[in-house]
């Protein structure tokens, strides 16, 4: 069985046989991979796939890895190419910079490390090794990035707008009238593959799944989580809508950050008056 490597076994990413410089591109890849002007090859990716990811995503990247069964939630299977951190709208595959920033940023509260202590270089020679997986990177081209506008400042009028749109949409059935991930819809939600899969709980306080800013959390509405539960909003927000909901989401987390702050000094005085979230309450 091939062990789960970890950090330690990245005391030898560095190694020659890891790095490979003089290989060729593998048959069969699709479009080239550019990230910040570096270029991924799939030959080079291929000795660290098997050394850092085979062992959850499978040799043949299907998430039959053998460490897969003892993962929650589970690897992603890269032979569908269905990503759920993008900057392309829904449905359409992510830019190689996606696929880039997940490598690195890995993902919070699962068994995806952060992977900065690969180079820059390695990891692009990774995500043009994934991209060998799935046959839609032969037969079609990334989307284009949606385009985030300008935030405004958080105010109490938008945070309650928000608020507002949190109940409206129905966003608590899944994360909860508190934002605790445990809304009555939680238990049964599955991902593509009919794997059980959990809702965010913001009372974790930690980076979402696919960045950690109010920018990254806009693009989460905007572009939904492909191959989850989450949809994309874009058809139904217009973005100061979008920017209202970031400012009310981020008072559900135990951090210090405006909006909170702004939110705990005004219900301090008229949280009475707020009808609560959902049809039993439980939401500030």
């Amino acid at each position: 069985m091939r062990p789960f490597t970890g950090w330690l076994s990245l005391v030898s990413a560095c190694g020659a046989a890891l790095l490979l410089s003089g290989a060729t591109a593998l048959p069969g890849a699709a479009q080239q991979t550019h990230v910040a002007g570096k270029t991924g090859n799939a030959a080079r990716g291929k000795p660290l796939y098997t050394r850092y990811c085979a062992g959850c995503h499978g040799d043949e990247g299907d998430a039959q890895g053998e460490n897969a069964q003892w993962i929650d939630p589970k690897p992603r299977d890269f032979t569908l190419g269905v990503f759920k951190c993008r900057s392309t709208p829904s449905g359409a595959l992510p830019t190689d910079q996606d696929l880039f920033n997940t490598v690195t940023r890995g993902f919070v509260t699962t068994n995806m490390p952060p992977w900065v202590a690969l180079t820059p270089q390695n990891r692009v020679d990774l995500v043009a090794y994934i991209k060998t997986f799935s046959p839609r990177w032969r037969t079609a081209q990334a989307g284009r990035p949606i385009t985030i506008p300008p935030e405004p400042a958080p105010t109490i009028e938008g945070i309650l707008r928000g608020r507002e749109l949190f109940q409206n949409l129905e966003c608590w059935k899944c994360h909860g009238p508190a934002g605790h991930g445990d809304g009555p819809s939680a238990k049964t939600l599955t991902d593509s593959k009919d794997d059980p899969i959990r809702p965010y709980n913001f009372q974790t306080g930690t980076r979402f799944m696919c960045g950690e800013t109010n920018q990254d959390l806009y693009r989460i509405f905007m572009t939904g989580l492909d191959g989850s539960p989450m949809p994309s909003f874009a058809d139904q927000l217009q973005a100061n809508q979008a920017w209202d909901l970031v400012h009310f989401l981020r008072t559900l987390q135990p951090l210090h950050s405006p909006e909170a702050a702004m939110w705990r000094s005004w219900f301090s005085t008229h949280g009475r008056e707020l009808k609560p979230i959902g049809p039993e309450g439980g939401g500030q």
